[in-house]
């Protein structure tokens, strides 16, 4: 396989609050300094992209020595929080705006979908924008009226095809981009986010349109998305941001598990806290599944595993009666709920508890367990992604058989307090 888009030491800066440089001092320095061959001064300046903190200076490092290589044919994920660095990234690849420094060459023709109307004229009906798209993309008429039909049915817009696409909604206008940019002819396909717009159905549309043109036509796809399942299900390999640096490049149920251990607000059993009333009551002692410690491990639990996971609270004396609740959760949805025990007990001291989720009850994929803590007056305290957990995928094909499911009702989970 050959290299499609290779990227070296790849960074982008910007000065906050302002366009460009901001003065005529900085500009005429810039100047200066490339009068002498010396490297540009306000490169020596800047700080790391984290958002959750006030810097000290008016520049910042967007992306910071990004190096990566995505091969012919690959559909690659790109994840990470808002404000990683991820729409820099493709922004770039994409040619919309210029690195500060670094090296990209790209093999190919690039169709990108940044955003919800990228590449389309308002005032143009969605007839015409599907040609101005293409002559961007080097097409000549004919073949863009060979693809004219497929794109149009694909989109399901038909009806108003000649309309002016100021006209539609976010969800139209979305399906009329998608379905220009992976019908004509590009061999690299960007996609940022788009299909969140789009409903249900055009999501999976979508998804499998994007495997069948990396597989059948041998074209590159580089996809962002906060949906990891999407990402998951696409992307063999993926890449992980954090404050504009590269975390992870690797399989993509790696790069997934990092995503979540990186994120969890916890890296020591010592150092998770309860979120709520009570969490100057209670202290988490100790927490394991299957008796590993799951702060230190990337846990991989085989789909025909019990799941045991055992939890050890200290509780001071001002501890009301309570329950605790064990939860599991997969893109950030609650799949379901359990408690400890039917009834609420005053617990002091150190106690322990044990939730099981019986073997072929869950799909492979990645899990987050939360911690509850319930009292007799309905009062809640949560931690509600303490750790994350993998299934793994070995059964993948064979969950008829094996009565899979996303849970399985009739292997619901159970608890006990020891």
């Amino acid at each position: 396989m050959s290299a499609v888009i290779k990227v070296e030491n790849l960074s982008k800066q910007y000065r906050l609050g302002q366009i460009g440089t901001g003065t005529i001092g900085h500009d005429l320095n810039r100047w200066w300094a490339r009068l002498k061959g010396v490297e540009d001064p306000y490169l020596k300046i800047g700080e790391t992209n984290d958002r959750s903190k006030k810097g000290e200076s008016d520049y910042v490092w967007a992306l910071t020595d990004i190096n990566f290589e995505v091969q012919k044919g690959e559909v690659m994920g790109i994840i990470g929080r808002n404000g990683a660095g991820k729409s820099t990234l493709l922004k770039i690849l994409s040619k919309t705006t210029a690195p500060t420094k670094g090296n990209i060459k790209i093999k190919g023709k690039i169709a990108s979908l940044l955003e919800v109307g990228t590449g389309f004229h308002p005032d143009l009906s969605g007839r015409e924008n599907i040609f101005l798209n293409g002559a961007i993309l080097g097409m000549t008429k004919r073949e863009i009226q060979s693809k004219f039909d497929q794109i149009v049915d694909f989109s399901g817009v038909e009806r108003y095809i000649d309309t002016p696409v100021k006209r539609y909604s976010s969800g139209m206008y979305v399906r009329l981009a998608f379905a220009v940019a992976a019908h004509l002819e590009s061999e690299i396909l960007i996609l940022d986010e788009v299909l969140a717009v789009g409903d249900m159905e055009f999501q999976k549309k979508c998804l499998n349109k994007m495997k069948d043109v990396s597989l059948n036509d041998g074209r590159t796809v580089l996809f962002v998305s906060h949906n990891l399942t999407a990402i998951n299900q696409l992307c063999d390999n993926s890449l992980l941001l954090a404050n504009g640096k590269v975390v992870e490049i690797n399989k993509t149920s790696v790069v997934i598990n990092k995503y979540y251990q990186q994120n969890s607000s916890i890296q020591q059993i010592n150092e998770v806290k309860f979120e709520g009333l009570l969490n100057n009551y209670l202290q988490f002692n100790e927490f394991t599944i299957n008796d590993t410690n799951p702060f230190s491990n990337e846990l991989m639990v085989h789909p025909t595993e019990k799941i045991e996971c055992k939890l050890i609270i200290n509780a001071n004396n001002n501890t009301p009666p309570i329950r605790i609740c064990l939860a599991l959760f997969k893109e950030n949805v609650r799949l379901f709920s359990i408690s400890d025990y039917d009834s609420y007990e005053t617990s002091i001291g150190t106690f322990s508890c044990s939730f099981t989720i019986h073997n072929n009850t869950l799909r492979s994929g990645i899990y987050q367990i939360g911690i509850g803590v319930r009292t007799v007056d309905d009062i809640w305290t949560w931690n509600e992604s303490i750790c994350s957990f993998q299934v793994s995928d070995i059964y993948a094909n064979n969950f008829q058989q094996l009565d899979y499911g996303i849970f399985n009702a009739n292997k619901f989970s159970s608890a006990k307090r020891q």
